[in-house]
């Protein structure tokens, strides 16, 4: 018997001996990747960081070589951030390669094109060997290539004043992404009508030798990737004209959640209840049954959504041939109009930001920054391989989402990188707000901005606080202002609250709140879809590692995010409402103010870009510009703003709700302060001296 024992004990010594080596060495091995990813993320440090001069630009631009100002990022910072994949799959990558513009043999990436939508063009380098514009990249998944876009894309602003162009790292994109999908269909389509055209795409995708062998594989993908890009763009298509510099991002996230959680039955009940103006069923059940033939029952992907909305307006084979007014009022049944654009924000201090998102809706502390992140790559392409199935043994986004006794499980398997998600929010950490570049812009009137200080402590700093830009502990703190108190433009907010849709398999599962637990009803808030949706993929390991190296990168990506982050989970900061078990997001009926450090780099102003500069944004509602143009890039250093009359570019009015320009009117001394307190209003002189101030920051 002691021998037994002897040998037992022996046995789970060398047994922990041996889970204490294979732990040293997976740390050991932990160290070289992060030491040869850090040594591998410096090797691309072009001077430039690929930025190229424009001759010929969009609204007559013409710049030189844009130059960088000290946000502390090096070159290969810059690049990295640009160029690192965070799983979207936009379009096949040998696609846009070969793709020309609609009316013309010209590439439709070509940087003239690419400047025309407002995305700024590159030059090759290391981690860009193709020179693709700033913010995409390629992708690879599940042994394919595709284009996807970086944060970047949104993220990265540039600033003109005569002829000399600053890339502003962090700094809300002119962007103009609706124009660029619509071109990018319209293309598409062209490419499949045109005999010619269509020989030189399957010409030109053949001899990259990559994805593509035959010719009949790729018009067969051409069909299939059009049809994508058309869904796409009819699901979110909105009355209100976006333009440049903003986009409806949470509501185009919100319709990609629904469109791949809703299930057959539950689509056939909302096609049923689309009616015609005056209430009269605009489908008959067997139109629906057709429509519907050979769908899955479960989960229905991008292909066959795709395909179920070409049914819808096709006359061909008994289809029932809608119009575009119908097929949206069908479309209005499933989804909800992404009609409430923003300005896309700007990215530093994020990292050290307590709540972000306009809205405040996403909390920074724990995991927090993965979910945020998760849910804005399902909003920008990633490849969402959902599937359903039986219920079979251990599943951790099962767990997460609520659905582990349910005999049907969705499984959240997706393009999505979260490991790279996580390695870019720590990236930005060393991210600083840009200085008034005074050898370029001018010299700031020190003893105007001395007076505008004492102007900005009494109107200004009870929301927006000042910081120090490169101070590594720093803390931003949101303050939260409900929309009936702020006055500003309410869609954003309505939206993001009273948007619902159908919950599919989520259906019956609990979500928490901050008031309690609830259940996900059929007809759910897609707040409370997308929440369980994100938390399903980071939960789901990635399908391109092997299985030993998903769960532990799956894990490390998690405890390190959690374990890395030192924003605490404290309650918000401001007036709002609270949340109650009746209204559990009334606290997001709110908008955010944070710190207004490099502010004069990221016109146009409020939420929804609706105010052209920052003197503008001090004047009474009525007296602010009720029309206006976006779209350039040139710099107006006196009103703080980009130059907003002169040219032919995108005509924004202020008329309807989504781009009005109200509230927000503390310098008009109508908007009262925190404390309830409503201030004289500011004069001229004071205006001026408030904004030479605010150069400051």
């Amino acid at each position: 018997m002691a021998t037994l024992f002897q040998n037992i004990f022996a046995s789970i010594f060398f047994l922990l001996k041996n889970i204490k080596l294979l732990i040293v060495v997976i740390v050991l091995l932990a160290v070289i990747a992060l030491i040869l990813g850090k040594v591998y993320q410096g090797w691309d440090d072009d001077p430039d960081r690929g930025a190229i001069a424009i001759a010929n630009g969009t609204f007559g631009e013409n710049y030189s070589t844009p130059i960088y100002l000290d946000q502390g990022w090096s070159a290969n910072d810059s690049l990295w951030f640009y160029n690192t994949t965070q799983g979207s799959a936009l379009l096949p990558y040998d696609f846009f390669l070969a793709l020309e513009q609609e009316n013309s043999t010209d590439l439709f990436r070509d940087n003239q094109n690419i400047d025309r939508y407002r995305y700024l063009p590159q030059k090759p380098t290391f981690f860009n060997p193709e020179g693709f514009p700033v913010g995409f990249v390629q992708e690879t998944y599940k042994g394919k290539d595709y284009i996807g876009y970086t944060c970047a894309a949104c993220h990265t602003g540039q600033v003109n004043y005569q002829g000399t162009a600053i890339r502003i790292d962090g700094g809300p994109a002119m962007a103009d992404m609706v124009g660029f999908l619509t071109g990018l269909e319209k293309s598409m389509l062209a490419t499949q009508q045109q005999p010619q055209k269509k020989q030189r795409f399957v010409q030109n995708v053949l001899e990259l030798s990559n994805d593509y062998s035959t010719a009949q594989e790729i018009l067969q993908s051409l069909d299939q990737w059009t049809r994508t890009i058309r869904l796409y763009n009819t699901v979110n298509h909105s009355h209100i004209d976006y333009g440049y510099a903003r986009l409806d991002a949470f509501g185009r996230i919100y319709n990609r959640v629904l469109q791949h959680m809703i299930n057959k039955p539950q689509l056939a009940t909302a096609m049923k209840l689309a009616v015609s103006p005056i209430g009269n069923r605009i489908l008959t059940n067997q139109q629906i049954d057709k429509v519907l033939d050979g769908i899955g029952e479960n989960i229905i992907v991008d292909k066959q959504f795709g395909l179920v909305f070409e049914r819808l307006a096709s006359k061909e084979n008994g289809y029932p041939g809608l119009n575009q007014r119908d097929l949206l009022r069908v479309r209005n049944q499933v989804f909800n109009e992404a009609d409430a654009p923003t300005s896309y924000p700007f990215l530093w201090d994020i990292a050290q930001s307590d709540y972000v998102q306009w809205n405040g809706v996403a909390n920074n502390s724990g995991v927090g920054p993965l979910g945020r992140n998760t849910g804005e790559v399902i909003g920008v392409f990633g490849i969402l391989d959902w599937t359903s199935h039986e219920k079979n043994g251990f599943s951790l986004s099962a767990i997460l989402t609520g659905q582990e006794k349910l005999k049907q499980q969705v499984d959240f398997t997706s393009s999505i990188d979260l490991t790279n998600l996580r390695r870019l929010e720590s990236h930005l950490k060393s991210l600083q707000s840009p200085v008034w570049p005074r050898e370029i812009l001018g010299e700031i009137d020190l003893a105007k901005a001395q007076r505008g200080q004492v102007i900005y402590a009494k109107y200004c700093l009870s929301c927006h606080e000042v910081i120090e830009r490169n101070n590594w502990d720093r803390l931003v703190v949101a303050k939260m202002s409900d929309i009936g108190f702020i006055g500003t433009d309410k869609a954003a907010a309505v939206n993001g609250v009273a948007y619902s849709g159908k919950s599919g398999n989520l259906k019956h599962t609990v979500q928490s709140t901050d008031v309690g637990d609830l259940v996900i009803e059929e007809n759910a808030p897609v707040i409370q879809i997308l929440t369980s949706a994100t938390k399903g993929v980071i939960g789901t390991p990635d399908a391109d590692k092997y299985i030993v190296r998903r769960w532990l990168d799956r894990l490390y990506d998690i405890g390190s995010s959690f374990f890395d982050n030192t924003i605490r989970n404290t309650i918000k900061n401001g007036n709002y409402k609270s949340d109650t078990t009746s209204s559990p997001y009334n606290s997001l009926l709110a908008y955010k103010a944070r710190s207004l450090n490099g502010i004069w780099a990221t016109a146009p102003y409020l939420h929804n870009g609706s105010v052209p500069s920052l003197y503008d944004l001090l004047l009474p509602q009525e007296e602010r510009p009720s029309e206006f143009m976006v779209g350039s890039r040139e710099f107006d250093p006196v009103k703080v703003g980009f130059r907003a009359q002169g040219y032919d570019g995108f005509r924004y009015t202020t008329m309807r709700i989504g781009d009005k320009n109200t509230g927000h009117e503390y310098g008009a001394g109508r908007t009262p302060q925190l404390n309830g307190e409503v201030l004289p209003a500011l004069d001229e002189a004071q205006r001026w001296d408030l904004i030479e101030y605010i150069k400051t920051l």
